[in-house]
Protein backbone atom coordinates (compact mmCIF):
# COMPACT_ATOMS: atom_id res chain seq x y z
CA UNK A 1 0.00 0.00 0.00
CA UNK A 2 1.37 3.37 -1.05
CA UNK A 3 1.26 6.13 1.59
CA UNK A 4 1.43 9.79 0.63
CA UNK A 5 3.22 12.36 2.80
CA UNK A 6 0.58 15.12 2.86
CA UNK A 7 2.73 17.44 4.97
CA UNK A 8 5.24 18.26 2.20
CA UNK A 9 2.63 19.39 -0.35
CA UNK A 10 0.91 21.48 2.30
CA UNK A 11 4.16 23.20 3.23
CA UNK A 12 4.83 23.81 -0.45
CA UNK A 13 1.38 25.36 -0.90
CA UNK A 14 1.92 27.55 2.15
CA UNK A 15 5.24 28.79 0.79
CA UNK A 16 3.64 29.57 -2.59
CA UNK A 17 0.83 31.43 -0.85
CA UNK A 18 3.31 33.54 1.15
CA UNK A 19 5.31 34.30 -1.98
CA UNK A 20 2.15 35.39 -3.83
CA UNK A 21 1.19 37.58 -0.86
CA UNK A 22 4.59 39.25 -0.77
CA UNK A 23 4.61 39.72 -4.55
CA UNK A 24 1.19 41.41 -4.31
CA UNK A 25 2.51 43.72 -1.58
CA UNK A 26 5.48 44.64 -3.80
CA UNK A 27 3.16 45.39 -6.71
CA UNK A 28 0.89 47.54 -4.56
CA UNK A 29 3.91 49.42 -3.17
CA UNK A 30 4.82 50.45 -6.72
CA UNK A 31 1.22 51.41 -7.44
CA UNK A 32 0.99 53.67 -4.39
CA UNK A 33 4.57 54.94 -4.63
CA UNK A 34 5.53 53.60 -1.21
CA UNK A 35 8.58 51.54 -0.19
CA UNK A 36 8.00 47.83 0.42
CA UNK A 37 8.95 46.14 3.68
CA UNK A 38 9.18 42.39 4.32
CA UNK A 39 8.81 42.35 8.09
CA UNK A 40 9.09 38.56 8.23
CA UNK A 41 12.81 39.10 7.72
CA UNK A 42 13.11 42.44 9.53
CA UNK A 43 13.87 42.80 13.28
CA UNK A 44 11.11 44.65 15.13
CA UNK A 45 11.94 47.54 17.46
CA UNK A 46 9.66 46.85 20.41
CA UNK A 47 9.76 50.50 21.51
CA UNK A 48 7.84 51.39 18.34
CA UNK A 49 4.86 49.39 19.61
CA UNK A 50 4.48 51.77 22.54
CA UNK A 51 3.27 54.65 20.36
CA UNK A 52 -0.06 52.98 19.59
CA UNK A 53 -2.21 50.47 21.48
CA UNK A 54 -2.52 46.94 20.06
CA UNK A 55 -6.29 47.11 19.58
CA UNK A 56 -6.03 50.37 17.66
CA UNK A 57 -3.16 49.06 15.52
CA UNK A 58 -5.08 45.92 14.55
CA UNK A 59 -8.26 47.83 13.79
CA UNK A 60 -6.45 50.39 11.64
CA UNK A 61 -4.29 47.69 9.99
CA UNK A 62 -1.12 49.59 10.86
CA UNK A 63 2.07 48.11 12.31
CA UNK A 64 4.82 50.32 13.85
CA UNK A 65 8.11 48.44 13.49
CA UNK A 66 10.91 50.95 14.08
CA UNK A 67 11.47 54.23 15.91
CA UNK A 68 14.44 56.59 16.22
CA UNK A 69 13.70 59.59 18.42
CA UNK A 70 10.46 60.89 16.86
CA UNK A 71 10.95 59.24 13.46
CA UNK A 72 8.51 56.34 13.25
CA UNK A 73 8.34 53.61 10.59
CA UNK A 74 4.95 51.95 10.08
CA UNK A 75 3.71 49.24 7.74
CA UNK A 76 0.18 49.32 6.29
CA UNK A 77 -1.96 46.98 4.24
CA UNK A 78 -3.73 49.77 2.37
CA UNK A 79 -2.74 53.47 2.58
CA UNK A 80 -6.21 54.50 1.36
CA UNK A 81 -8.05 52.83 4.23
CA UNK A 82 -9.90 55.45 6.30
CA UNK A 83 -8.93 53.98 9.69
CA UNK A 84 -5.30 53.67 8.54
CA UNK A 85 -5.21 57.32 7.48
CA UNK A 86 -6.81 58.42 10.78
CA UNK A 87 -4.22 56.48 12.80
CA UNK A 88 -1.33 58.03 10.83
CA UNK A 89 -2.80 61.52 11.29
CA UNK A 90 -3.11 60.95 15.04
CA UNK A 91 0.53 59.88 15.25
CA UNK A 92 1.63 62.99 13.35
CA UNK A 93 -0.42 65.17 15.73
CA UNK A 94 1.56 63.65 18.60
CA UNK A 95 4.75 64.91 16.96
CA UNK A 96 5.94 61.77 15.18
CA UNK A 97 7.47 61.89 11.69
CA UNK A 98 5.74 58.89 10.12
CA UNK A 99 7.38 56.93 7.26
CA UNK A 100 4.81 54.61 5.64
CA UNK A 101 5.70 51.23 4.07
CA UNK A 102 3.59 48.71 2.19
CA UNK A 103 3.59 45.22 3.71
CA UNK A 104 1.69 41.96 3.52
CA UNK A 105 -0.86 40.82 6.08
CA UNK A 106 1.66 38.22 7.29
CA UNK A 107 4.14 41.01 8.02
CA UNK A 108 1.51 42.97 9.95
CA UNK A 109 0.54 39.90 11.95
CA UNK A 110 4.19 39.33 12.87
CA UNK A 111 4.46 42.87 14.26
CA UNK A 112 1.19 42.60 16.17
CA UNK A 113 2.30 39.32 17.75
CA UNK A 114 5.23 41.17 19.31
CA UNK A 115 2.84 43.10 21.58
CA UNK A 116 2.90 39.95 23.71
CA UNK A 117 6.61 40.56 24.35
CA UNK A 118 6.21 44.04 25.77
CA UNK A 119 6.62 42.80 29.35
CA UNK A 120 10.23 41.85 28.63
CA UNK A 121 11.05 44.81 26.44
CA UNK A 122 10.82 47.95 28.55
CA UNK A 123 13.98 49.77 27.62
CA UNK A 124 16.24 50.29 30.62
CA UNK A 125 19.12 52.66 30.14
CA UNK A 126 20.99 53.07 33.41
CA UNK A 127 17.92 52.25 35.46
CA UNK A 128 15.53 54.31 33.37
CA UNK A 129 12.05 52.93 32.86
CA UNK A 130 10.47 54.88 30.04
CA UNK A 131 6.70 55.07 30.31
CA UNK A 132 5.21 57.42 27.76
CA UNK A 133 3.21 60.39 28.94
CA UNK A 134 0.39 59.25 26.64
CA UNK A 135 0.12 55.92 28.48
CA UNK A 136 0.14 57.53 31.90
CA UNK A 137 -2.31 60.25 30.89
CA UNK A 138 -4.64 57.63 29.47
CA UNK A 139 -4.41 55.57 32.64
CA UNK A 140 -4.84 58.50 35.00
CA UNK A 141 -8.07 59.43 33.23
CA UNK A 142 -9.45 56.05 34.28
CA UNK A 143 -8.42 56.29 37.93
CA UNK A 144 -10.65 58.21 40.29
CA UNK A 145 -10.65 55.95 43.35
CA UNK A 146 -8.60 53.10 44.77
CA UNK A 147 -11.22 50.62 43.58
CA UNK A 148 -10.46 51.71 39.99
CA UNK A 149 -6.85 50.58 40.45
CA UNK A 150 -8.05 47.27 41.89
CA UNK A 151 -10.40 46.71 38.96
CA UNK A 152 -7.74 47.46 36.34
CA UNK A 153 -5.14 45.20 37.96
CA UNK A 154 -7.63 42.34 38.28
CA UNK A 155 -8.52 42.70 34.60
CA UNK A 156 -4.87 42.44 33.60
CA UNK A 157 -4.16 39.52 35.97
CA UNK A 158 -6.94 37.60 34.25
CA UNK A 159 -5.19 37.86 30.88
CA UNK A 160 -2.96 35.09 29.60
CA UNK A 161 -0.65 37.22 27.49
CA UNK A 162 2.89 37.72 28.74
CA UNK A 163 2.62 41.50 28.52
CA UNK A 164 0.28 41.48 31.52
CA UNK A 165 3.21 41.62 33.95
CA UNK A 166 4.47 44.83 32.40
CA UNK A 167 0.98 46.30 32.43
CA UNK A 168 0.50 45.39 36.10
CA UNK A 169 3.74 47.13 37.04
CA UNK A 170 2.70 50.19 35.05
CA UNK A 171 -0.74 50.28 36.65
CA UNK A 172 0.66 49.89 40.18
CA UNK A 173 3.15 52.71 39.65
CA UNK A 174 0.73 55.00 37.84
CA UNK A 175 -1.91 54.26 40.48
CA UNK A 176 0.55 55.33 43.17
CA UNK A 177 1.15 58.58 41.29
CA UNK A 178 -2.57 59.16 40.79
CA UNK A 179 -3.32 58.74 44.50
CA UNK A 180 -0.14 60.55 45.62
CA UNK A 181 1.06 57.47 47.50
CA UNK A 182 4.50 57.75 49.06
CA UNK A 183 5.22 54.00 49.05
CA UNK A 184 4.00 50.78 47.46
CA UNK A 185 4.16 47.68 49.68
CA UNK A 186 3.90 44.21 48.11
CA UNK A 187 3.97 41.53 50.82
CA UNK A 188 3.73 37.76 50.22
CA UNK A 189 1.67 35.69 52.67
CA UNK A 190 1.29 31.90 52.66
CA UNK A 191 -1.65 31.75 50.22
CA UNK A 192 -1.64 35.17 48.56
CA UNK A 193 0.30 38.38 47.99
CA UNK A 194 -0.97 41.68 49.39
CA UNK A 195 -0.64 45.06 47.68
CA UNK A 196 -0.86 48.20 49.82
CA UNK A 197 -0.28 51.91 49.25
CA UNK A 198 0.91 54.29 51.92
CA UNK A 199 -1.47 57.23 51.60
CA UNK A 200 -0.85 60.25 53.81
CA UNK A 201 1.35 58.14 56.08
CA UNK A 202 -1.12 55.27 56.54
CA UNK A 203 -1.09 51.92 54.72
CA UNK A 204 -4.25 51.14 52.75
CA UNK A 205 -5.11 47.72 51.28
CA UNK A 206 -5.59 47.66 47.50
CA UNK A 207 -5.98 43.97 46.63
CA UNK A 208 -4.47 40.49 46.91
CA UNK A 209 -3.22 38.34 44.03
CA UNK A 210 -1.40 35.08 43.33
CA UNK A 211 2.24 34.13 43.93
CA UNK A 212 2.89 33.25 40.28
CA UNK A 213 2.04 36.77 39.13
CA UNK A 214 4.12 38.24 41.97
CA UNK A 215 7.22 36.20 41.12
CA UNK A 216 7.10 37.41 37.52
CA UNK A 217 6.51 40.99 38.71
CA UNK A 218 9.35 40.80 41.23
CA UNK A 219 11.77 39.57 38.55
CA UNK A 220 10.70 42.42 36.29
CA UNK A 221 11.22 45.06 38.98
CA UNK A 222 14.54 43.54 40.04
CA UNK A 223 15.70 43.76 36.45
CA UNK A 224 14.85 47.41 35.95
CA UNK A 225 16.08 48.36 39.46
CA UNK A 226 19.49 46.80 38.88
CA UNK A 227 19.08 44.04 41.48
CA UNK A 228 20.38 40.49 41.27
CA UNK A 229 17.71 38.05 40.13
CA UNK A 230 19.35 34.99 41.71
CA UNK A 231 19.82 36.55 45.19
CA UNK A 232 16.88 35.69 47.43
CA UNK A 233 18.34 35.19 50.89
CA UNK A 234 19.57 38.71 51.57
CA UNK A 235 18.19 42.22 51.29
CA UNK A 236 18.80 44.36 48.21
CA UNK A 237 18.27 48.01 47.36
CA UNK A 238 17.99 49.51 43.89
CA UNK A 239 16.47 52.36 41.98
CA UNK A 240 15.01 53.33 38.64
CA UNK A 241 13.20 56.30 37.16
CA UNK A 242 9.92 56.89 35.41
CA UNK A 243 9.89 59.60 32.77
CA UNK A 244 6.48 61.23 32.40
CA UNK A 245 6.61 64.09 29.97
CA UNK A 246 9.39 66.30 31.32
CA UNK A 247 9.16 65.01 34.90
CA UNK A 248 11.69 62.47 36.16
CA UNK A 249 10.19 60.52 39.07
CA UNK A 250 12.61 58.31 40.95
CA UNK A 251 11.56 54.96 42.42
CA UNK A 252 13.58 53.36 45.25
CA UNK A 253 13.18 49.57 45.38
CA UNK A 254 13.84 47.59 48.56
CA UNK A 255 13.68 43.78 48.64
CA UNK A 256 13.72 41.89 51.94
CA UNK A 257 13.63 38.08 52.39
CA UNK A 258 10.54 36.94 54.27
CA UNK A 259 8.86 33.80 55.57
CA UNK A 260 7.04 33.01 52.30
CA UNK A 261 8.87 35.06 49.68
CA UNK A 262 10.74 38.32 49.25
CA UNK A 263 8.88 41.44 50.38
CA UNK A 264 9.04 44.43 48.05
CA UNK A 265 8.67 48.13 48.87
CA UNK A 266 8.80 50.85 46.23
CA UNK A 267 9.26 54.41 47.44
CA UNK A 268 7.87 57.04 45.09
CA UNK A 269 9.96 60.20 45.03
CA UNK A 270 7.72 62.60 43.17
CA UNK A 271 9.17 66.15 43.12
CA UNK A 272 5.64 67.60 43.15
CA UNK A 273 4.88 66.13 46.57
CA UNK A 274 7.77 67.96 48.24
CA UNK A 275 7.27 71.33 46.56
CA UNK A 276 5.45 72.75 49.56
CA UNK A 277 5.87 76.48 50.24
CA UNK A 278 7.11 77.29 53.70
CA UNK A 279 3.85 79.07 54.53
CA UNK A 280 1.85 75.88 53.80
CA UNK A 281 3.80 73.47 55.97
CA UNK A 282 1.44 74.02 58.89
CA UNK A 283 3.72 76.23 60.98
CA UNK A 284 1.67 78.52 63.24
CA UNK A 285 1.92 82.18 62.13
CA UNK A 286 3.43 83.15 65.50
CA UNK A 287 6.20 80.57 65.11
CA UNK A 288 6.68 81.50 61.45
CA UNK A 289 7.48 85.05 62.55
CA UNK A 290 10.27 83.62 64.73
CA UNK A 291 11.65 81.27 62.06
CA UNK A 292 11.88 83.73 59.16
CA UNK A 293 14.59 85.92 60.78
CA UNK A 294 16.57 82.82 61.81
CA UNK A 295 16.76 81.30 58.31
CA UNK A 296 17.71 84.73 56.97
CA UNK A 297 20.80 85.02 59.17
CA UNK A 298 24.23 84.65 57.54
CA UNK A 299 25.41 82.06 60.05
CA UNK A 300 24.24 79.71 62.77
CA UNK A 301 22.50 76.34 62.89
CA UNK A 302 18.84 75.38 62.50
CA UNK A 303 17.85 71.86 63.50
CA UNK A 304 14.67 69.95 62.72
CA UNK A 305 13.92 66.84 64.76
CA UNK A 306 11.39 64.05 64.70
CA UNK A 307 11.05 60.38 63.76
CA UNK A 308 11.51 58.99 60.27
CA UNK A 309 8.67 60.08 58.00
CA UNK A 310 7.76 63.18 60.00
CA UNK A 311 8.46 65.58 57.12
CA UNK A 312 11.86 66.92 58.19
CA UNK A 313 13.29 66.82 54.65
CA UNK A 314 10.27 68.64 53.23
CA UNK A 315 10.68 71.36 55.86
CA UNK A 316 14.39 71.82 55.17
CA UNK A 317 13.79 71.98 51.41
CA UNK A 318 11.11 74.61 52.00
CA UNK A 319 13.65 76.65 54.01
CA UNK A 320 16.22 76.31 51.21
CA UNK A 321 13.76 77.44 48.55
CA UNK A 322 12.77 80.40 50.73
CA UNK A 323 16.33 81.72 51.04
CA UNK A 324 17.66 80.65 47.64
CA UNK A 325 18.98 83.60 45.66
CA UNK A 326 21.49 83.84 42.80
CA UNK A 327 24.03 85.56 45.02
CA UNK A 328 24.37 82.74 47.58
CA UNK A 329 25.79 79.24 47.17
CA UNK A 330 23.92 76.35 48.76
CA UNK A 331 25.39 72.84 49.13
CA UNK A 332 23.52 69.82 50.48
CA UNK A 333 24.98 66.55 51.78
CA UNK A 334 22.30 63.89 51.71
CA UNK A 335 21.74 60.15 51.80
CA UNK A 336 19.95 59.67 49.57
CA UNK A 337 19.28 62.74 47.44
CA UNK A 338 15.50 62.44 47.42
CA UNK A 339 14.61 65.45 45.29
CA UNK A 340 16.68 67.57 42.95
CA UNK A 341 16.57 71.32 43.46
CA UNK A 342 17.70 73.53 40.56
CA UNK A 343 20.47 75.99 41.35
CA UNK A 344 21.67 74.04 44.39
CA UNK A 345 24.73 71.77 44.58
CA UNK A 346 23.66 68.38 45.96
CA UNK A 347 26.03 65.57 46.90
CA UNK A 348 25.16 62.07 48.10
CA UNK A 349 27.12 60.15 50.70
CA UNK A 350 28.19 56.54 50.14
CA UNK A 351 29.33 54.70 53.27
CA UNK A 352 30.58 51.69 51.27
CA UNK A 353 33.00 53.93 49.40
CA UNK A 354 33.98 55.87 52.51
CA UNK A 355 32.17 59.06 51.51
CA UNK A 356 30.45 59.83 54.84
CA UNK A 357 28.48 62.82 56.07
CA UNK A 358 31.52 64.10 57.93
CA UNK A 359 33.78 63.77 54.87
CA UNK A 360 31.13 65.33 52.62
CA UNK A 361 30.67 68.21 55.03
CA UNK A 362 34.40 68.79 55.36
CA UNK A 363 34.80 68.75 51.57
CA UNK A 364 31.84 71.07 51.00
CA UNK A 365 33.42 73.70 53.22
CA UNK A 366 36.23 73.95 50.64
CA UNK A 367 33.62 74.91 48.02
CA UNK A 368 33.01 78.31 49.63
CA UNK A 369 29.31 77.78 50.45
CA UNK A 370 27.05 80.29 52.16
CA UNK A 371 24.47 77.70 53.23
CA UNK A 372 24.98 74.01 53.96
CA UNK A 373 22.32 71.38 54.51
CA UNK A 374 23.44 68.18 56.21
CA UNK A 375 20.86 65.44 55.78
CA UNK A 376 21.43 64.05 59.26
CA UNK A 377 23.80 64.51 62.16
CA UNK A 378 24.38 60.97 63.35
CA UNK A 379 27.90 60.94 64.81
CA UNK A 380 30.21 63.12 66.85
CA UNK A 381 32.50 63.99 63.93
CA UNK A 382 29.65 65.29 61.78
CA UNK A 383 28.20 67.18 64.75
CA UNK A 384 31.52 68.85 65.50
CA UNK A 385 32.14 69.93 61.90
CA UNK A 386 28.57 71.22 61.50
CA UNK A 387 28.75 73.26 64.69
CA UNK A 388 32.12 74.72 63.73
CA UNK A 389 30.77 75.60 60.29
CA UNK A 390 27.89 77.45 61.95
CA UNK A 391 30.42 79.38 64.03
CA UNK A 392 32.56 80.37 61.04
CA UNK A 393 30.14 82.27 58.83
CA UNK A 394 27.94 79.52 57.41
CA UNK A 395 24.23 78.91 57.84
CA UNK A 396 23.76 75.21 58.55
CA UNK A 397 20.50 73.24 58.27
CA UNK A 398 20.34 69.69 59.59
CA UNK A 399 18.22 67.04 61.30
CA UNK A 400 18.49 65.02 64.49
CA UNK A 401 16.56 61.97 65.64
CA UNK A 402 15.02 63.16 68.91
CA UNK A 403 11.43 63.15 70.16
CA UNK A 404 11.08 66.87 70.71
CA UNK A 405 12.83 70.20 70.28
CA UNK A 406 14.15 70.19 73.85
CA UNK A 407 15.89 66.89 73.19
CA UNK A 408 18.17 68.50 70.59
CA UNK A 409 20.40 70.09 73.22
CA UNK A 410 21.18 66.94 75.30
CA UNK A 411 21.63 65.02 72.04
CA UNK A 412 24.32 67.40 70.78
CA UNK A 413 26.04 67.21 74.16
CA UNK A 414 25.92 63.39 73.98
CA UNK A 415 27.60 63.64 70.58
CA UNK A 416 30.51 65.43 72.20
CA UNK A 417 29.72 69.05 71.30
CA UNK A 418 30.85 71.53 73.96
CA UNK A 419 27.75 73.00 75.63
CA UNK A 420 29.21 76.51 75.52
CA UNK A 421 29.70 76.21 71.76
CA UNK A 422 26.11 75.01 71.28
CA UNK A 423 24.76 78.26 72.68
CA UNK A 424 26.80 80.24 70.16
CA UNK A 425 26.05 78.03 67.16
CA UNK A 426 22.42 76.95 67.45
CA UNK A 427 19.77 79.49 66.43
CA UNK A 428 16.61 77.41 66.78
CA UNK A 429 15.60 73.78 67.31
CA UNK A 430 12.37 72.54 65.75
CA UNK A 431 10.40 69.33 66.22
CA UNK A 432 7.59 68.15 63.98
CA UNK A 433 5.06 65.44 63.21
CA UNK A 434 2.69 64.91 60.31
CA UNK A 435 -1.07 64.42 60.67
CA UNK A 436 -3.64 63.81 57.97
CA UNK A 437 -5.93 66.64 56.94
CA UNK A 438 -9.65 66.01 57.18
CA UNK A 439 -11.37 65.79 53.81
CA UNK A 440 -13.25 69.10 53.47
CA UNK A 441 -16.02 67.43 51.47
CA UNK A 442 -17.10 64.83 54.01
CA UNK A 443 -15.92 65.83 57.49
CA UNK A 444 -18.73 66.19 60.02
CA UNK A 445 -19.24 67.86 63.38
CA UNK A 446 -19.38 65.73 66.53
CA UNK A 447 -19.76 66.52 70.21
CA UNK A 448 -16.62 65.61 72.18
CA UNK A 449 -16.88 63.15 75.04
CA UNK A 450 -16.22 64.34 78.59
CA UNK A 451 -12.87 62.52 78.55
CA UNK A 452 -11.79 64.12 75.29
CA UNK A 453 -12.84 67.54 76.48
CA UNK A 454 -10.81 67.07 79.65
CA UNK A 455 -7.68 66.23 77.61
CA UNK A 456 -8.21 69.26 75.41
CA UNK A 457 -8.66 71.61 78.36
CA UNK A 458 -5.59 70.20 80.10
CA UNK A 459 -3.34 70.79 77.09
CA UNK A 460 -4.70 74.21 76.16
CA UNK A 461 -4.79 75.29 79.79
CA UNK A 462 -1.00 75.25 79.78
CA UNK A 463 -0.86 77.93 77.07
CA UNK A 464 -0.09 81.17 78.90
CA UNK A 465 -0.87 83.40 75.90
CA UNK A 466 -4.63 83.05 75.44
CA UNK A 467 -4.50 84.80 72.06
CA UNK A 468 -3.75 81.34 70.62
CA UNK A 469 -7.20 80.10 71.68
CA UNK A 470 -9.26 83.30 71.67
CA UNK A 471 -11.42 82.35 68.70
CA UNK A 472 -11.75 78.64 69.39
CA UNK A 473 -14.69 76.77 70.86
CA UNK A 474 -14.71 73.27 72.32
CA UNK A 475 -18.42 72.69 71.81
CA UNK A 476 -17.78 70.39 68.86
CA UNK A 477 -15.00 68.64 66.97
CA UNK A 478 -14.68 67.37 63.42
CA UNK A 479 -14.68 63.70 62.49
CA UNK A 480 -13.61 61.78 59.38
CA UNK A 481 -16.34 59.96 57.46
CA UNK A 482 -15.15 59.10 53.94
CA UNK A 483 -16.27 59.86 50.39
CA UNK A 484 -15.19 59.22 46.80
CA UNK A 485 -12.91 62.27 46.76
CA UNK A 486 -10.81 60.93 49.65
CA UNK A 487 -10.98 57.23 48.68
CA UNK A 488 -13.30 56.60 51.64
CA UNK A 489 -10.51 57.41 54.12
CA UNK A 490 -11.93 60.69 55.41
CA UNK A 491 -8.58 62.42 54.89
CA UNK A 492 -6.81 64.20 52.04
CA UNK A 493 -3.21 65.35 52.35
CA UNK A 494 -1.13 66.01 55.44
CA UNK A 495 -0.04 68.98 57.51
CA UNK A 496 2.74 69.46 60.03
CA UNK A 497 2.58 69.95 63.78
CA UNK A 498 5.49 72.01 65.04
CA UNK A 499 7.21 73.14 68.19
CA UNK A 500 10.39 75.14 68.58
CA UNK A 501 12.89 76.40 71.11
CA UNK A 502 14.88 79.55 70.36
CA UNK A 503 18.33 80.13 71.74
CA UNK A 504 17.93 82.86 74.36
CA UNK A 505 19.65 83.76 77.61
CA UNK A 506 17.69 81.26 79.72
CA UNK A 507 18.44 78.37 77.37
CA UNK A 508 22.08 79.43 77.10
CA UNK A 509 22.45 79.38 80.88
CA UNK A 510 20.74 76.03 81.40
CA UNK A 511 22.59 74.03 78.75
CA UNK A 512 25.92 74.78 80.41
CA UNK A 513 24.64 72.63 83.31
CA UNK A 514 24.11 69.52 81.12
CA UNK A 515 20.33 69.65 81.67
CA UNK A 516 17.63 67.08 81.08
CA UNK A 517 14.98 67.51 78.38
CA UNK A 518 12.39 68.41 81.01
CA UNK A 519 14.59 71.14 82.47
CA UNK A 520 15.10 72.69 79.04
CA UNK A 521 11.38 72.53 78.35
CA UNK A 522 10.72 74.37 81.61
CA UNK A 523 13.18 77.16 80.76
CA UNK A 524 11.67 77.50 77.27
CA UNK A 525 8.14 78.09 78.61
CA UNK A 526 8.66 81.83 78.71
CA UNK A 527 9.08 81.94 74.90
CA UNK A 528 5.30 81.42 74.61
CA UNK A 529 5.62 79.00 71.70
CA UNK A 530 3.30 76.02 71.27
CA UNK A 531 4.27 72.43 71.94
CA UNK A 532 3.44 69.79 69.34
CA UNK A 533 0.46 68.62 71.41
CA UNK A 534 -0.86 72.18 71.76
CA UNK A 535 -0.39 72.89 68.06
CA UNK A 536 -2.23 69.66 67.33
CA UNK A 537 -5.18 70.45 69.59
CA UNK A 538 -5.54 73.89 67.98
CA UNK A 539 -5.62 72.25 64.53
CA UNK A 540 -8.26 69.83 65.83
CA UNK A 541 -10.45 72.67 67.08
CA UNK A 542 -9.96 74.52 63.79
CA UNK A 543 -11.27 71.47 61.90
CA UNK A 544 -8.00 70.83 60.09
CA UNK A 545 -7.57 67.33 61.53
CA UNK A 546 -9.44 65.02 63.87
CA UNK A 547 -8.76 64.17 67.48
CA UNK A 548 -8.46 60.49 66.51
CA UNK A 549 -5.75 61.34 63.99
CA UNK A 550 -3.91 63.49 66.53
CA UNK A 551 -3.98 60.63 69.07
CA UNK A 552 -2.48 58.33 66.42
CA UNK A 553 0.55 60.58 66.09
CA UNK A 554 0.90 62.31 69.48
CA UNK A 555 0.42 60.90 72.98
CA UNK A 556 -1.89 63.67 74.18
CA UNK A 557 -2.93 61.80 77.33
CA UNK A 558 0.60 62.02 78.72
CA UNK A 559 1.56 65.31 77.11
CA UNK A 560 3.29 67.47 79.66
CA UNK A 561 2.43 71.16 79.90
CA UNK A 562 5.29 73.58 80.42
CA UNK A 563 6.34 73.39 84.07
CA UNK A 564 5.91 77.12 84.47
CA UNK A 565 2.26 76.93 83.47
CA UNK A 566 1.14 73.90 85.47
CA UNK A 567 -1.90 74.52 87.58
CA UNK A 568 -3.39 77.02 85.13
CA UNK A 569 -5.69 74.46 83.48
CA UNK A 570 -9.27 75.67 83.57
CA UNK A 571 -12.52 75.07 81.78
CA UNK A 572 -12.39 78.72 80.77
CA UNK A 573 -9.44 77.99 78.47
CA UNK A 574 -11.75 77.20 75.56
CA UNK A 575 -14.18 80.04 75.17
Amino acid sequence: MVQFDEEKPNLRLEELHKKEEEDLAKTLSEKYGLPYADLLLTPINIDALRVIEEDEAREAKIAPFNIVNKKLSVAVKSPNDTLTQTAINNLEKKGYQVDVYMASMSSLNKVWSRYDDLSYSLETKGGLLDISSEQITNFLSKVHQLKDIKTLIQEIIGMKKTFRISRIVEIILAGALATRASDVHIEPEEDYVRLRYRLDGVLVDILTFDHETYNLMLSRIKLIAGLKLNVKKTSQDGRFSIVIGESDIEIRASVLPGAYDESLVLRILNPKTISVPMEELGIHPRLLEKINPEIGKPNGMILTTGPTGSGKTTTLYAFLRKIHRPEIKIITIENPIEYHLPGIVQTQTDDEKGYTFSLGLRSSLRQDPDVIMVGEIRDSETAGIAVNAALTGHLVFSTLHTNDAAGSFPRLIDLGVNSKIISSALNIALAQRLVRRLCPDCKKKVTPSAEDKAHIEKILGAISDKNYTANLTGDYLWQATGCEKCNQTGYRGRIGLFEAILMDEKIENIISLNPSTREIRKEAAGQNLLTIAQDGIIKVLEGITSLEELKRVVDIENAEPHEENKGQETSETIK
